[in-house]
């Protein structure tokens, strides 16, 4: 069976994203690959342009699975459109990257009035900054109800659905590598996505927040640039290594997360 790259089949990216993207296209060990027109990924949706709403509005997407916290979200609602609005089922991995960081920072910045005070403060809270290996482990170990409730939701939508967080790549990175895992795609494809992420939030997406980090007083250090965007193959290869060593694969961690045999069955007719 031959098919054309995922980023071949993807519909016009909706303008105001920066990492969005069509996993269609991906190859499975058995020769086949993942259907297009079923599960998209995506920075967050709070950028569209009104050209953007209206190419989103003609999509085939009627799920957006967010994982943004309420902070992100209440900090850059989604854009969605008025007419046909598509179902929005928001999850709680583990608390944001970057919102947690945002929160730490403002917390201990807050209960200073000196301000050498407040630079020890923010210098302890980036201290703090996991790497993204560890940090997906951390999800891992935390949320697989909610990675569960991810594959369950595709498996059993009709229309397509979207998951995003507020870049695309940690949460959401996750959660696709875990889905495409489990229905048996193969893993250097899963890496190959995973980092292409890094290159599609280079420019503009990341300025703009490194120059929120620096109005937040923030300096730049090797681990927050990562944090903020890079997508290195380590760090999703550990994730999928964690679980193929604690689950036996994707699939058998998603089932401890609650998903079932019948669901796993329809989450792959769905995708393959």
């Amino acid at each position: 069976m031959t098919a054309a790259p995922a980023s071949d089949l993807s519909p016009v990216r909706p303008e105001g994203t920066h990492n969005f993207r069509d996993i269609g296209g991906l190859p499975l060990g058995s020769g086949d690959r993942t259907r297009a027109g079923v599960l998209y990924r995506s920075d967050a949706l709070s950028g569209l342009t009104p050209r953007g709403l209206e190419q989103l509005a003609a999509s085939d997407i009627e799920v957006v699975i967010d994982f943004r916290t309420d902070m992100e979200r209440q900090m850059g609602p989604d854009i969605l459109p008025a007419t046909r609005p598509p179902r929005v089922v928001q999850l709680g991995v583990l608390e944001g990257a970057m919102a947690g960081l945002a929160q730490e920072v403002l917390r201990s910045a807050s209960q200073q009035s000196d301000p050498e005070a407040v630079s020890r403060a923010i210098e302890a809270a980036l201290a703090q900054i996991p790497s993204l290996p560890d940090l997906y482990v951390s999800m891992l170990q935390h949320g697989a109800s909610a990675f569960a409730e991810t594959a369950r939701t595709v498996a059993e939508s009709d229309g397509a659905v979207l998951v995003h967080c507020t870049a695309g790549k940690d949460r959401t990175g996750v959660a696709i590598a875990l889905i495409l895992d489990a229905v048996g795609v193969e893993r250097a494809a899963i890496v190959d996505d995973y980092a292409s992420s890094e290159r599609n939030l280079a420019g503009p997406w990341t300025e703009r927040m490194f120059g929120m980090l620096q109005a937040m007083g923030l300096p730049r250090t090797p681990a927050l640039d990562d944090l903020v965007a890079a997508t290195p193959p380590v760090a999703i290869l550990t994730a999928l290594e964690w679980v193929d060593a604690n689950h036996d694969g994707a699939a058998g961690y998603l089932r401890s997360g609650g998903l079932t045999d019948a669901e796993l069955d329809a989450l792959r007719r769905r995708l393959v």
